[in-house]
């Protein structure tokens, strides 16, 4: 196993040569990165959508959504959450800040294709039919509690969410061999998600399939049949309330990564401290 030291080390060389990425490469990547996530996002909401129970709900999706990460990791793609942590390199200045934010920025909206292309060939595939549309219905029911987040808490949940991320990322990195990284990927994104945090990327599946799915007659039946969702609540399933919710979670995700896990381990590991004073050098 690496030390934390080789860990961050590794990292940031990662993080170099993720940021000069030639920008063909960048976006296709960022848009596999983006399909992996949504698919964990599809095979997790399958998987909890008839389960009761809260608390087990979450946990059967947390099994499952991980699955995506490990995707990106063993077979590559850039995603933004995990890219924050290039905040070690612009700190270290091997990247400057206009080239960080140029990555994070093509990288992000990559994301977002990824994501989205994975949206429209679930929607055609009948996945949403499943338990007699349930499924659909479940969609919307994710995407209206998502758009109807409160900033204070899109801020928090995505601060919380990109922890465990960017650890995870720094766990695999940490570990030599694929079973290592597995174990280090699973548990903390199992977390994230039992948990129920906010991970922009992953919404870019949970908001739009949700309104893709309000403008089918059977799947808007059963949101009102099961969850007593109206019409009138429907409405609100908008690309432009989905802002309510990518905006705060966003920036909570940026937080999360950069200022939460990027600069604490910066400080720790990479940051020349005097020995007896305690002053930096």
């Amino acid at each position: 196993m690496n030390k934390p030291a080789e860990v961050i080390e590794k990292n940031m060389k990662a993080g170099e040569e993720k940021a000069r990425l030639p920008l063909g490469r960048m976006i296709l990547l960022g848009v596999m990165a983006g399909a992996f996530i949504a698919m964990g996002g599809a095979a997790s909401s399958t998987v909890m959508h008839g389960i009761e129970n809260v608390g087990l709900s979450r946990m059967a999706a947390g099994a499952i959504f991980p699955v995506g990460l490990m995707m990106i990791v063993f077979v590559g793609g850039e995603l933004f959450t995990g890219n924050c942590l290039v905040v070690l390199d612009v700190i270290d200045k091997r990247v400057s800040l206009k080239r960080a934010i140029c990555s994070l920025g093509v990288v992000y909206f990559s994301n977002l294709i990824g994501a989205l292309i994975i949206d429209v060939l679930v929607f055609l595939s009948g996945n949403l039919d499943y338990t007699e549309g349930m499924l659909g219905a479940f969609a919307i029911k994710t995407a209206l509690a998502k758009v109807s987040i409160t900033p204070v808490k899109g801020i928090a949940s995505g601060i919380l969410c990109n922890i465990f991320v960017c650890i995870a990322i720094l766990m695999a990195t940490a570990a030599k061999d694929i079973t290592g990284k597995v174990w280090a990927i699973f548990f903390p994104i199992m977390a994230f998600v039992a948990g129920g945090f906010e991970h922009c990327v992953a919404n870019m599946f949970y908001i739009p399939i949700g309104i893709l799915a309000a403008g089918n007659e059977m799947y808007a039946a059963r949101a009102l049949e099961l969850y007593g969702i109206a019409q009138e609540e429907l409405q609100r399933l908008t690309i432009l309330n989905s802002l309510h919710n990518f905006l705060p979670v966003t920036l909570g995700n940026m937080l999360g990564g950069m200022f939460f896990v990027g600069v604490p381990c910066y400080l720790v590991y990479k940051k020349k401290w005097g020995a007896a004073t305690g002053r930096s050098i």
